[in-house]
């Protein structure tokens, strides 16, 4: 059975490296202050309860993938447009179906599951198949940071895990990808 994923075209790909025009989309994301191992399991309750009913509409909503993973930053409530790093907090998202806009998806419950909005935007991607560490993550990353660099693009935000299987699928089929938000440079 295929999971619907967010929508992108393949603009560019060599080996692991792909660089990809996403379309907007929806994600349910919650906050989680723990280790890097620890953060997707804890976030993965609050949003699957958001996606099995614990919502102001109690609809259940399909399952997508993949499960992302990112640097938390707090934003100071004195000043709401600067943000803070934290350090040891991640946001993790569940990707909502195309069919949920802002204003379709349910509203959650749990008042630390928020629903975001994600623009169109270009990424270029790493994929990899591992266990979820924090090493094989790392590791990827600054293979992708180089792939980035070869090729003159310029990154635009934090890096993203990509995670594409239940944790029963063993580790060596597991589909996972590091994403990085890019930019081409100006053209002179």
């Amino acid at each position: 059975m295929a999971i619907e994923e967010p929508g992108f075209k393949v603009l560019e790909k060599d080996g692991s490296f792909e660089l990809r025009e996403y379309a907007p989309y929806v994600v349910a994301e919650t906050r989680v202050e723990a280790a890097f191992e620890d953060a997707g399991s804890i976030a993965f309750q609050r949003l699957f309860s958001y996606i099995s009913g614990n919502n102001v509409a109690q609809r259940e909503i399909a399952m997508t993938a993949p499960v992302t993973q990112s640097r938390g930053e707090k934003i100071a409530m004195t000043a709401p447009v600067s943000q803070v790093a934290d350090g040891r907090a991640f946001l993790v998202a569940f990707t909502l179906p195309a069919a949920c806009t802002l204003e379709t998806a349910p509203r959650p419950q749990d008042p630390t599951v928020q629903i975001r909005a994600v623009p169109a935007q270009l990424i270029a991607c790493w994929r990899y198949s591992g266990r979820w560490t924090a090493g094989n993550y790392r590791e990827n990353e600054v293979l992708l940071r180089g792939r980035i660099r070869e090729r003159g693009l310029i990154a635009r935000g934090e890096p993203v895990l990509a995670r594409y299987n239940p944790p029963f699928t063993p580790w060596f089929m597991r589909r996972n990808e590091v994403l990085i938000p890019v930019a081409r440079p100006p053209a002179h």
